[in-house]
C-alpha cells in the first residue's frame, strides 16, 4: 500500500465520523447560519479545536452553497479549509545548520518516542547522513535495550550506559564523541516520566545546560513526540513540554489506530509549531514528512 493509502486507512475512523456528519449537515434543504453552527459543532466533536473549527466553518460559510450540497464537493471544500490551517506547520526538519546537529527528543512514556528515534535515524541514514544514537532515557532499562535494537536495525552507532546513569553526562559525552568522529546528527532519547513535573523539568533542564558546555548552540532541535490516540491530552502535553523546554517541532505517531486525527489541526492552530513527521505504523517507512494537503484529504476521506 502507498504511503497515502496507509495514511488514509489510518485516518479512516476520523474520516468516517466526519463524513457521516457532513452528509447530515450539507444534506439539509438549505444552507444557513444554523447549518454553519452544526458544522462547527461537528468539527469540534472531531477534535479540531474550538478556534480552528470556527475558522473552518467561517471559511466554508463564505461559499455560496445551494441546497443539498453533493458530499464530494463538501468534503473537498472542508479539506481545503483544513489544509489552509495546517500549511504553515508543514516544515521539513533541516539538520544542515550545524555539525553535529543535536536533536533532543522528548515526550511522555508510551508515545512511541524511542521507536520514533530509531525510525528517524534510519531515514537520516537513508539520506546519507551519519547518525549517533544516545540512550538518554536512563531511567528505563527497556528503553535502552529498545534503542540498542534500533541501532542494529538502522546501522547507526549508539552510546548507552547502564540504567540509572547520569543522562546529562551521557549527552555531553555523546556530542563530544560526535564532534571527534565527524557525525552529522546526534539523536538523544530522554526520560518521559519521572515522579513529578518538577523532577522532569530539572532533568531536561540539566541535559540542555550540560549540552551547552560542549556546544553553546545545542540542542539545535527539540522534538516532541505525541501519540494521536490520546486526543485532547496531546494538547496538555504540548503545553507542558513547551513550558519545560524550548520545543521546536512535533512528531505525531499512531495515526493508524485512532479516530482522533483532527487533534493535529487543533495543535497546529493553537501552538504554531512545525509538524515535521507523522507515523502510521511500526515499519521504518511508516514515519514520513508531514504533508498538509495529503493529511487534510485523508482526514475527510478523499483521494490525493
Amino acid at each position: 500500500m502507498s504511503w497515502f493509502g496507509r495514511l488514509k486507512e489510518g485516518l479512516s475512523r476520523s474520516a468516517g465520523a466526519l463524513g457521516q456528519g457532513l452528509a447530515s449537515v450539507f444534506g439539509s434543504a438549505r444552507f444557513d447560519a444554523a447549518t454553519l453552527h452544526d458544522l462547527e459543532e461537528l468539527l469540534i466533536a472531531s477534535d479540531l479545536g474550538v478556534k480552528a473549527s470556527g475558522q473552518i466553518a467561517a471559511k466554508l460559510g463564505e461559499k455560496r452553497w445551494g441546497p443539498r450540497v453533493p458530499a464530494a464537493e463538501a468534503r473537498a471544500a472542508l479539506a481545503d479549509a483544513i489544509a489552509g490551517i495546517l500549511q504553515p506547520a508543514e516544515q521539513p526538519l533541516d539538520v544542515s545548520s550545524a555539525k553535529p546537529f543535536v536533536i533532543l527528543v522528548v515526550g511522555v512514556n508510551g508515545t512511541g518516542k524511542t521507536t520514533t528515534i530509531g525510525k528517524l535515524s534510519a531515514r537520516l541514514r537513508g539520506e546519507g547522513r551519519s547518525v549517533l544514537l544516545v540512550a538518554g532515557d536512563t531511567f528505563r532499562a527497556a528503553a535502552i535495550e529498545q534503542l540498542k535494537a534500533w541501532s542494529e536495525r538502522s546501522g547507526a552507532p549508539i552510546l548507552a550506559r547502564d540504567a540509572g546513569a547520569d543522562a546529562a553526562g551521557l549527552a555531553f559525552d555523546a556530542v563530544a564523541q560526535a564532534k571527534a568522529q565527524g557525525h552529522d546528527v546526534v539523536l538523544i532519547d530522554t526520560a518521559g516520566r519521572l515522579q513529578n513535573k518538577a523532577n522532569l523539568m530539572a532533568e531536561l533542564a540539566k541535559i540542555v545546560r550540560v549540552l551547552k558546555k560542549v556546544d553553546a548552540t545545542a540542542p539545535h532541535a527539540v522534538l516532541l513526540v505525541l501519540d494521536a490516540t490520546t486526543g485532547q491530552n496531546a494538547r496538555a502535553q504540548v503545553a507542558a513540554f513547551k513550558e519545560l523546554v524550548q520545543v521546536s517541532g512535533l512528531i505525531m505517531t499512531k495515526l493508524d489506530g485512532t479516530a482522533r486525527g483532527g487533534m493535529l489541526v487543533a495543535l497546529a492552530d493553537e501552538f504554531g509549531l512545525p509538524i515535521h513527521y507523522v507515523g502510521v505504523g511500526e515499519r521504518i517507512e511508516d514515519l514520513q514528512p508531514f504533508d498538509a494537503q495529503a493529511f487534510s484529504r485523508a482526514l475527510v476521506g478523499l483521494e490525493t
